[in-house]
This record gives structure tokens, sequence and C-alpha cells, in this order.
């Protein structure tokens, strides 16, 4: 996947639509994607402006297909969380792991949870740093 320079995070509704469509993946029809957001209860014209936003920002693509558009997400969900992930350790953590694990912790964690994180930390540590 090309590389992607973000210059801010989607706001929550829209990061909803892009989650909708990445779970559906390339040529969604809207009406799939009201389908996926209708626990959130967005209206139709409401799940359109936020598309119409998206494209506007370059995170999505439509084509015409006769008398629908499909939508297919220009940035992967991964590309997505590593920015969101380095932009929330940036402004709350000093971009600092150690201080967001610290966080984490003290909200409680399960055994199996901190079991994941240190096979990953194991598995970082193993690899080729230079």
């Amino acid at each position: 996947m090309k590389l992607v320079i973000f210059v801010k995070r989607l706001p929550d509704s829209e990061l909803e639509v892009m989650k909708a469509l990445w779970a559906s993946g390339p040529d969604t029809t809207r009406a799939q994607l009201e389908q996926s957001l209708e626990p959130l209860g967005l209206a139709s014209n409401t799940i359109n402006t936020y598309l119409t936003r998206l494209q506007e920002k370059g995170f999505v693509s439509a084509k015409r297909d006769g008398k629908l558009n499909r939508y297919t997400p220009l940035v992967s969900q991964e590309d997505y969380r590593a920015f969101d992930s380095r932009s929330i350790l940036s402004k709350l953590y000093d971009g600092s792991p150690s201080k967001f694990v610290a966080a984490l912790a003290k909200g409680g964690m399960a055994k199996e949870d901190v079991d994941q994180l240190r096979s990953l930390l194991d598995e970082l540590s193993g690899g080729n740093h230079g």
C-alpha cells in the first residue's frame, strides 16, 4: 500500500464509517454501509455527508455504477491505526510507549493481555534493530 501522510485524526463519526467500509471491503454501496451502521442510527443523508468528507480527505474513492456509487477505502485500517497510535502516544504520553502501557496497567490488565504484550515485546526485541 502507498505511503500516506495524515494531517489529523478523523472525527469519531467519520471513523465509524471508515470502520464499516474496512469491514465491508472495496466496492461497497452506500446501502451496504447503511446496513452496517444501522445500530448507530445514522440517517442516510448523514452517511452520505461523511462519505463526501472522507472522499475530500483522500480516505475513500467512489465510482459510479449505474444509479449508485461504490466506495473503496484508499487508506488501510493498519495504516490508520499506526498513525492514530503515534498521534495518541505523542499527545498524551510524551511519545513514551512505557507511559502508555503504565496507564493501561493502572486500569487493570487481564493475564492474557499481559502475556500477549510480553510475547510481542519478546518478538520485537529479537528483531534486527540496526
